[in-house]
């Protein structure tokens, strides 16, 4: 790496120091608490789907012999009880004999058919019968044990992001628990003397901490896991320890912000630059000072302190890896025209926050300043400038990122 990185190089290096986070061990976790999980192995249904036959409709359960001619002329039957979806094993259904049936009740031995209601009528004053207006063969409107899934049968595979629909097969399969890939496990650490807890008075100086609110969400966003956040002052022995604190609460990899400039209290820098980090820039803006190392073998990812830079930082470099490891898909990148001209930064990729306005064009939100958070809320996306160009007008295309 060299003193200047361009975006392309920092986030090849970042990879590499990430790359051993891919393979995940495992851990079973509750169905309902799987979602947004990745299936460890295959998934197993103990049970058949449906484990019963059971009817398709309301209607009436009915031999399809008895009913054959129904077409041509109704056939009355009398009404031998009635079937709810309910604990219990209906009576078996004698020959000649209809029973009224509700959708999902276990269809009783002897029926292999079941009219709808729509294509009967009552008969009898007492409803003590039915009138079957139209012929049903054997297996009509009925679920057979089985039909959808048998007792055995893989009925999720390997691999698979957990959705809702995979979440109700599972526990339609009667399963309570599921083996899913376990969560990159991330410690997010704000350094900084002046930052102090959201809603806290601020002093002279003081600012809040928005860093390790935004980085834990962006982390959560990607799918890891945020086993700790953290705030230290700029004191070299204390972000030592807080370090050691991370890699023992069992974080893979720390997140880190603030203190990796060239100036004086620059923590980060101070304590990871002896131990072999690269500390430097990269040709983008904002976001130019990055910083990467391995901490007792956890990769720790500095970003720049300026909350626009952290948050665009971890798009960049660390949010690929942990979408890819989650199974959620990338950021999209999308081409769009310019609503207005801009002047851009020779040497520098530029990430310009903007929104795409109601004519389907990208305008830019705010000024490039990486400390104008509210600009960056008010966004949908970045609007990439290349670092040989310098002008673009109104109207030409530039690939934006979705926020």
């Amino acid at each position: 790496m060299s003193a200047r990185s361009s975006v392309e190089e920092h986030a090849s290096f970042v990879r590499s120091l990430l790359s051993g986070l891919g393979a995940r061990p495992t851990e079973r976790v509750a169905v309902a608490d799987a979602l947004g999980r990745i299936t460890a192995s295959p998934v197993e249904s103990p049970i058949a789907l449906p484990p019963f036959r059971n009817s398709q409709m309301d209607g009436f359960a009915v031999r399809a012999s008895d009913v054959a001619s129904a077409t041509d002329a109704p056939v009355t039957l009398p009404v031998a009880g009635e079937v709810a979806a309910a604990p219990g094993l209906p009576a078996a259904l004698a020959p000649g004999t209809a029973v009224r049936i509700m959708t999902g009740a276990q269809v009783p031995e002897g029926a292999d058919a079941v009219v709808p209601v729509e294509e009967t009528e009552a008969a009898g004053a007492d409803g003590g019968a039915v009138r079957i207006l139209v012929a049903r063969a054997a297996g009509d409107y009925v679920r057979e044990a089985g039909s959808d899934l048998a007792a055995g049968d893989d009925v999720l595979p390997p691999g698979v992001k957990l959705g809702s629909r995979h979440l109700a097969a599972a526990a339609a399969s009667g399963l309570t628990g599921l083996l899913v890939r376990e969560r990159v496990r991330v410690a997010v650490v704000s350094t900084g003397s002046e930052l102090v807890e959201p809603g806290a008075e601020l002093g002279p100086g003081e600012i809040p901490d928005a860093n390790g609110v935004a980085l834990a969400a962006a982390v959560r966003a990607a799918g890891a896991l945020v086993v700790r956040e953290a705030r230290v002052r700029d004191d070299v022995d204390r972000l030592r320890a807080e370090l050691d604190a991370a890699r023992e609460a069992g974080a893979e990899l720390v997140l880190t912000s603030g203190g990796i400039s060239k100036g004086a209290y620059e923590v980060v820098r101070e304590l990871l630059e002896p131990l072999g980090a690269w500390v430097g820039a990269v040709a983008m803006q904002p976001g130019g000072p990055q910083a990467a190392a391995a901490y007792r073998g956890m990769p720790v990812i500095g970003f720049p302190g300026n909350p626009v830079s952290a948050q665009l930082s971890f798009e960049l470099f660390v949010a690929p890896t942990l979408r890819a490891i989650a199974g959620r898909p990338a950021a999209s990148v999308v081409p769009l025209p310019l609503a207005e001209p801009l002047v851009s930064v020779a040497g520098r990729r530029q990430f310009l926050r903007g929104r795409r306005d109601e004519h389907g064009r990208a305008e830019v939100v705010g000024g490039p300043g990486s400390h104008l958070v509210a600009a960056l809320a008010a966004s949908d996306l970045l609007i990439v400038v290349p670092e040989d160009v310098t002008e673009l007008a109104a109207g030409e295309v530039v690939q934006t990122i979705a926020l």
